[in-house]
């Protein structure tokens, strides 16, 4: 037995009872939001009503369904837009970084590295007013000085992205650099003794290497992306992403049954996301371990 495991049957019944307990307060909310997506009623509560998809799939009021709510639809297709791009920017950043902190020493590394993962620390709220108003400063003295329109630097996209990306980075670079800590540089010296050039060594045993990192930091940097709030919140223009607009939807005529439906299509999207990431890693390491065999 574990010494950390309790040696008691009532200290381990005890402990499991403690997990249920937690886990279950984890999974009750989700499940209660995923049962009310499916109840044939104007108001996610109870009683239960009967089973129906209306709040997916109906077309017509008073229950349109998500799939048919226009700027439902247009706030997911915004959050996907900024999740790739911003998953896109944070990882190739995050890997440039991970090779810099792990493969370099330079004069002011730990200070960078501190300055790095402070944006991890600071409140989303805080992180997205501090963005915006230097974004509109710089707007408002290109505009008074130099006569310039620097529309991008407003509330809007662009700096949605920004804001994002100025936290994703470090999660992408936390992943990358555990997983390239653990690389044998040796490999490298010998795919170099044997002739290859240090891009071909790059791209062909360092980054498959590197690869599982990659597809995590990427998973966890778009579903980070897609379901950011706080500092979305500060930076937001008329495009507004999918947070965004439910939350104005529930300011404005509270909760409905539709959300509920968007909330489960996420649940779901975000477990089938974790799920093929395991898969396809698994599978990776079958197949190096048959190469290796």
């Amino acid at each position: 037995m574990s010494v950390a495991a309790p040696r008691t049957p009532g200290l381990r019944f005890a402990y499991r009872a403690y997990l249920g307990l937690f886990f279950l307060y984890l999974a009750a909310p989700l499940v209660a939001a995923s049962i009310f997506a499916f109840n044939d009623s104007l108001f996610p509560a109870l009683p239960w009503k009967g089973f129906t998809l209306d709040w997916f799939f109906n077309d017509t009021e008073p229950k349109l369904g998500m799939f048919h709510d226009r700027r439902l639809l247009r706030g997911m297709g915004n959050s996907f837009m900024i999740g790739i791009a911003v998953t896109a920017l944070s990882v190739f950043v995050g890997t440039c970084n991970a090779f810099l902190f792990e493969r370099h020493d330079f004069p002011g590394k730990r200070f960078l590295y501190v300055l790095m993962v402070i944006p991890l620390v600071i409140p989303g709220v805080i992180l997205g007013i501090s963005i915006l108003v230097f974004a509109s400063m710089l707007a408002n003295q290109a505009e008074a000085w130099l006569g310039l329109d620097l529309g991008f630097l407003r509330p809007g996209t662009f700096l949605v992205i920004l804001g994002q990306f100025s936290f994703l980075t470090t999660i992408t670079t936390l992943v990358i650099s555990a997983r390239l800590k653990k690389f044998d540089m040796a490999l490298e010296e010998a795919a170099l003794n044997l002739g290859a050039s240090r891009l071909h060594v790059l791209r062909t045993v360092t980054l498959p290497f590197l690869r599982p990192a990659l597809i995590g930091a990427s998973l966890v940097g778009f579903l980070v992306s897609f379901e950011n709030f706080n500092t979305t919140l500060m930076l937001v223009g008329s495009d507004a992403p999918l947070t965004i607009t439910m939350y104005d939807r529930i300011a404005k005529v509270g909760s409905t049954p539709v959300l509920n439906a968007v909330s489960f299509f996420l649940i779901v999207g975000s477990g089938a996301l974790a799920l093929l990431s395991a898969l396809a890693q698994r599978d990776k390491r079958t197949v190096a371990q048959e190469d290796m065999h």
